[in-house]
């Protein structure tokens, strides 16, 4: 059990002046010496200082200075005081270094001569004493300083209360960017902003979930109300509440009808109704386009979990207002780049009127052509098509919802039915089976069989990637014109997998393909056990005593509604999320791997859960105030083991930004590193703890709570 850490402040004496007590002990020293006596001892003595200057300051009056009696002194009188007071601090300076040279080799031989336990011990001790030492430096170097021992950072102005490294839009048109590459993730070394993104002058808390998953607070958003009764499409209807409130009816009928249209769609595949997506093998779902997230807010209730993706919009609908629901969520464009998720991700792909081309080419490679296995070029049609089967497992489902594919519209539009050839004949190439077709709605499965391929027509285009193509977890690199994950470890198909939540626990054979053993899953997720009922015990006082209930909210009972989502910076095999689901919390986690440690994702995508591929030194593709909670386990020991270009606090200023108010941070790492990490919160204006754990000298938790500042209205 973790307890408080408290710290003394060892007090520091210094003693008073010891000159006096050597001038006292050379006067007394008067008798006179023999002149060439005294001269041949001092240049003896003088020849053996010398290979000691660099150790010890020559501290000796100037050869041709004024003495203290206001006169010249003699540079050939040898046989005063003075001169014997020299030749006496020599003489010590000497034997100092004897003594230290003679203890230096005993405790050489002292030091080989001891056991290796013995050793061990010693330099644990060490290390309890230099962590201490470095802590105590810190607590005294505060107490100095006062006031002005540190800058805190300045808020950002009102133009960045929505601001999105890496997605600024006029930056990337000055650059020469058009045509919707405008809109596409650049990630330059000026994109972040040195200062802390405050709320909107309106911002309220967010309602508790899971109300909150069906009603936000419009001012929390960068959404008018003309905008919301403008909004007319089947994921996009909603209604305004008091003008203050935006209600997302997604169970009703009268509003959008997403619970008939998931119904729809299990019927396409041959289920009874979408209860039954998961006996189908389907437990995550990526939603390209996903309006306002009610798709995905509609399955949460039957234990899918669907992540959201839509490009960057500057007015902030979309992936804003799905994050603000505490659905999951995250920008990301097929414009140029590959998704930043490794092949064989999603067990299906969602797309409802979601506003991609997928006939098209992309936008950076207009006239970009491959080769296929027989010399045969390949254009760059249908791009986006062979991104969507590279994240989709084997007998994964994609559904696309689109007039495109009304068979009563093309059939008066030559146009709309040339385009409709053109993709459902590029499926087929993919090896996706045609299994259903309803109104507006088609349903393709891709293959189980990677022998598919081999029996498509010679030369059938697209290609299928080498293995120098076929990377398994891209981040954002140029999409590729050929067939990837065919050479992953991983491909299996969805129904030879465990349904849900059986999934979560990987057999042995199944780790195996990651390279690990049983036994590593199993103490990684006994150690996050342990981690979770720390963590609470720890929380649960603070928010239930220290920061009370908010006026107009009912007590929640523990552990539910704590909180809505978390982002683990460093997912590692998703222990924290495992652990967190056994435990009973209601939330979802966005599980990232972190492109400097072991790739771990496909590992977690495939217990069924969802997370990212992301270079923390730079802005994660998200809105302001997405998460209630975010955990770094060892994340700050991962970041400064290797240089790196971006240092600790652009690091804390990343989590602030995705922090909400009044959200928590729960960092887990090395006592110095913790030390380190408590400074910048004074900076960054948290409310800070250190917590020591009894288990593990060597390591400290930070659990810090992020304020709510509100901005102030201008006049």
């Amino acid at each position: 059990m973790p307890r408080p850490l408290h710290r003394g402040v060892s007090g520091i004496r210094v003693s008073g002046n010891s000159n006096d007590f050597w001038d006292a002990e050379v006067k007394d020293k008067t008798e006179k010496e023999d002149l060439d006596r005294n001269h041949s001892s001092s240049q003896s003595f003088l020849s053996l200082r010398s290979p000691f200057r660099f150790f010890f300051q020559d501290n000796s009056p100037p050869k041709y200075g004024i003495t203290e009696n206001g006169f010249t002194a003699d540079p050939f009188g040898g046989g005063t005081p003075r001169s014997r007071h020299r030749l006496t601090m020599l003489f010590l300076k000497l034997s100092l270094v004897v003594i230290v040279i003679l203890a230096l080799t005993g405790s050489f031989w002292w030091t080989i001569s001891i056991s290796t336990s013995s050793r061990g011990h010693i330099f644990r001790g060490y290390r309890r004493l230099q962590e201490q030492l470095v802590s105590d430096l810190w607590d005294i170097g505060e107490l100095s300083l006062g006031p002005s021992r540190l800058k805190e950072i300045e808020f950002c102005s009102e133009e960045f209360e929505n601001y999105i490294p890496c997605f600024n839009v006029s930056e990337n048109v000055a650059l020469g960017y058009s045509d919707g590459n405008e809109y596409d993730r650049l990630c330059g070394h000026g994109s972040r902003k040195s200062c802390l993104v405050l709320p909107p002058v309106n911002y309220k808390i967010p309602l508790r979930w899971p109300t909150g998953k069906e009603v936000i607070w419009v001012a929390n958003v960068k959404i008018t109300g003309q905008e919301v009764f403008s909004s007319g499409s089947l994921t996009k209807r909603m209604m305004m509440l008091e003008e203050d409130q935006i209600s997302f009816r997604s169970a009703s009928l009268m509003f959008d009808g997403v619970e008939d249209y998931s119904h729809q769609i299990a019927e396409m595949i041959g289920l009874r109704n979408e209860s039954n997506f998961i006996q189908a093998g389907v437990r995550t779902i990526l939603d390209i386009g996903c309006g306002y997230g009610s798709f995905g807010a509609h399955l949460f209730s039957k234990q899918l979990l669907t992540m959201c993706i839509a490009n960057y919009e500057s007015s902030g609908s979309q992936v804003q207002l799905t994050l603000e629901r505490g659905l999951p969520a995250m920008i990301g464009s097929f414009n140029s780049k590959q998704l930043p998720y490794p092949s064989l991700s999603f067990d299906m792909l969602h797309c409802a009127r979601c506003g991609v081309d997928w006939d098209k080419k992309a936008l950076i490679f207009p006239n970009f052509n491959v080769l296929s296995s027989v010399g045969k070029m390949c254009a760059t049609d249908g791009i986006f098509l062979i991104e969507a089967d590279r994240v989709l497992k084997p007998g994964g489902y994609f559904v696309w919802t689109s007039p495109l594919t009304n068979v009563h519209t093309f059939l008066r539009d030559k146009e709309k039915q040339k385009r409709w050839n053109f993709v459902r004949d590029f499926a087929e190439n993919l090896c996706w089976e045609l299994i259903s077709q309803e109104d507006e709605t088609v349903v393709w499965k891709k293959t189980n069989k990677k022998s598919c391929y081999s029996s498509r027509k010679p030369g059938s285009c697209p290609p299928i990637c080498s293995k120098g193509q076929d990377v398994e977890s891209p981040y954002y690199r140029p999409l590729q014109n050929c067939i990837g994950g065919t050479n992953s470890r991983q491909w299996v198909p969805i129904e030879e997998r465990a349904t849900w939540p059986f999934r979560s626990n990987l057999n042995k054979n199944e780790l195996e393909l990651y390279g690990l053993h049983s036994e590593e899953l199993l103490v990684d997720t006994a150690n996050y056990k342990t981690a979770v009922r720390n963590y609470w015990s720890l929380l649960s006082p603070l928010i239930f005593s220290d920061h009370p209930k908010r006026p107009g909210d009912e007590d929640p009972s523990p552990p539910y509604n704590m909180f809505r989502n978390v982002l683990d910076m460093n997912a590692r095999y998703g222990g924290f999320n495992a652990a967190l689901l056994e435990a009973g919390k209601s939330v979802w986690v966005m599980n990232v791997v972190p492109t400097t440690g072991p790739n771990y994702l496909p590992l977690v995508l495939d217990r069924g859960y969802i997370g990212v591929f992301h270079n923390w030194c730079e802005a994660f593709p998200t809105y302001p105030r997405t998460y209630d909670m975010v955990h770094a386990d060892g994340l700050l020991s991962l970041e400064t083991s290797q240089y790196r270009r971006c240092t600790m606090p652009d690091l804390f200023m990343e989590i602030d930004r995705l922090l909400r108010p009044e959200g928590w941070v729960i960092i887990h790492d090395k006592a110095p590193l913790i030390e380190s990490a408590r400074a910048l919160t004074v900076q960054l204006k948290w409310d800070a703890r250190v917590v020591e754990i009894e288990s593990n000298s060597d390591e400290r938790l930070l659990i810090c709570q992020k304020p709510f500042f509100k901005r102030q209205a201008t006049s």
